[in-house]
């Protein structure tokens, strides 16, 4: 007997006769919103465990060999497709002008809308049809611009485009230019502009380098996939030039970037970060504008875990919340009771006097 009653002394939570215990609508009260609030944390906590988090890591990026996926997306309002190049350049010496690769080009009305679909290095496209001029005087007009053409010493294909071109422009045609281009994992540049034309085709098209428009807006820029939290800065980009000309130089540092997944699938990417430079065409400057994308490597990678919390750590906050909570309504349940006690019955002096 003596170990029984010793044994029962340990015990932590004592049990009241029934006929002690006495349910009061206060009591009611708080044990609703108690339950209520313990459900509404265990759905939190549920919650935060179920939801994954991303852990940082930096080491010394040790690939080599590899390419440089480009995503582009981008339009130019002011410019038709025809006279559009895309040229790349590298720390290694190579040097690509008018990459076809991969890279398309959508005619664009002076609307925006989408009004024809071809590869960026068709600089000419063919002729669908044969277009007849219902007015004499026209014709004489575009008779006389042949010869001149003509006795500047350019031939058929390049009158032709010439006057398309020409008449792009008096339509106010854009191009929007889309694709991926695959450079070499070394530092270098791309920029779009007209520098694929004949520098004396592009003079009789836009009569100077002050003509030429390269207002753009970035659609997307990246430089591999896209993983979860991913922001490229140049995304949605807009610049819009008006009764001026100029060069726009983006100046981009790419950081290799490896996105692994709870499931173990790696996705190896690049995030980067950019700053911008404009400069004014001049008259008498002997380049001609365009928008130029210089681009440099991190020799540091990144690579982001997506983790998940631990069902020990799981039901240690589960734990502490309904417990914490358990408690407090408790004690609150008793302060109600002292309270209305207090003030529905008299005290016991009161009764005496």
């Amino acid at each position: 007997m003596g170990m029984k009653q010793a044994i029962k002394s340990l015990d932590a939570f004592p049990r009241a006769e029934e006929h002690l215990l006495q349910k009061t609508q206060s009591g009611a009260l708080v044990s609703i919103v108690g339950l209520a609030i313990m459900a509404m944390l265990f759905f939190h906590e549920l919650t935060y465990y179920l939801t994954t988090y991303t852990v940082h890591q930096m080491s010394v990026d040790l690939k080599r060999g590899e390419t440089l996926p480009i995503h582009i997306n981008m339009t130019f309002p002011s410019l038709p497709c025809d006279v559009v190049s895309v040229d790349a350049i590298d720390m290694s010496g190579k040097h690509e002008v008018d990459l076809d690769t991969n890279i398309w080009k959508l005619r664009l009305n002076s609307h925006g809308h989408i009004v024809g679909t071809e590869y960026l290095s068709d600089l000419v496209e063919k002729e669908h049809a044969a277009h007849k001029h219902d007015d004499e005087k026209e014709h004489h007009d575009d008779a006389d611009a042949d010869k001149k053409l003509h006795a500047l010493g350019f031939d058929q294909e390049a009158e032709n485009m010439i006057k398309k071109v020409k008449q792009a422009l008096a339509n106010g045609e854009g191009c929007r230019v889309y694709g991926v281009l695959d450079v070499q994992r070394v530092a270098g540049n791309f920029h779009i502009s007209v520098h694929g034309l004949n520098i004396y085709v592009a003079q009789m098209i836009f009569g100077g380098a002050t003509h030429v428009n390269v207002s753009h807006m970035i659609h997307d820029l990246s430089f591999g996939p896209k993983y979860p939290g991913l922001h490229n800065p140049l995304d949605g980009t807009v610049r819009i030039l008006h009764d001026t000309s100029g060069t726009f130089k983006y100046y981009i540092k790419i950081v290799p970037t490896e996105y692994r997944y709870i499931s173990k699938e790696i996705l190896p990417t690049n995030q980067f970060s950019v700053s911008e430079y404009f400069s004014t065409m001049k008259e008498f400057d002997r380049t001609w504008p365009a928008v130029y994308f210089l681009y440099d490597l991190s020799p540091i990678t990144v690579t982001i875990k997506e983790e998940r919390r631990s069902f020990l750590h799981f039901i240690t906050r589960l734990c502490a919340v309904l417990g914490g909570t358990f408690a407090l309504t408790g004690m609150l349940d008793r302060w109600m009771y002292r309270l209305l006690e207090g003030v529905t019955k008299p005290s016991a002096r009161g009764v005496y006097r």
